[in-house]
């Protein structure tokens, strides 16, 4: 809820309140009066005044508290929006025929692949796998992440 709306719920409870502190008062002037042999100058028209004044105090304290909160500017909401970087177009030129090849599949798996299907997809043992992503690691074109038993290769966004 805005503040102006919060305002005004809070104004209309103390108006309620003092509706009802009224009745209420008017009620017990008139016990009182039917009760009371002393006649005006009873103690009791006394305390009733006190209660009325204490529960009026407390109903204004409640609108004051209403009409500040009602004109009072909320808090400004702090948006934060996330930049996207601009990816760069990666620089194939020093690179020879596996390691372009090795950069084309990590592309067409959206940057990330296990080692393994790598291995797989380009039918090469481990040992030359492990050296080509070494030396493309290297060259900080790929980032190798351990998962369990496998690593998982990344293409680097540079």
């Amino acid at each position: 809820m805005e503040n102006k709306q919060v305002g005004l719920l809070i104004i209309g409870l103390a108006i309620v309140m003092v509706i009802i502190v009224l009745i209420f008062n008017a009620a017990l002037k008139n016990i009182v009066g039917q009760t009371c042999t002393h006649g005006p100058s009873c103690t009791m028209y006394d305390t009733i005044k006190t209660q009325t004044w204490i529960s009026l105090s407390i109903v204004g304290i409640i609108l004051i508290i209403g009409l500040t909160i009602m004109f009072t500017k909320p808090r400004e909401k702090v948006i934060v929006k996330r930049i996207k970087d601009k990816k760069k177009k990666l620089d194939l030129s020093g690179l020879d025929k596996d390691e372009r090849k090795v950069v084309d599949l990590l592309l067409n798996e959206n940057g990330a692949m296990f080692q393994s299907s790598l291995m797989e997809k380009m039918e090469i043992g481990k040992v030359k796998a492990t050296r080509l992503l070494d030396k493309l690691e290297s060259k900080q074109m790929i980032e190798r992440k351990r998962r369990g038993m496998n690593n998982i290769i990344v293409l680097r966004n540079n």
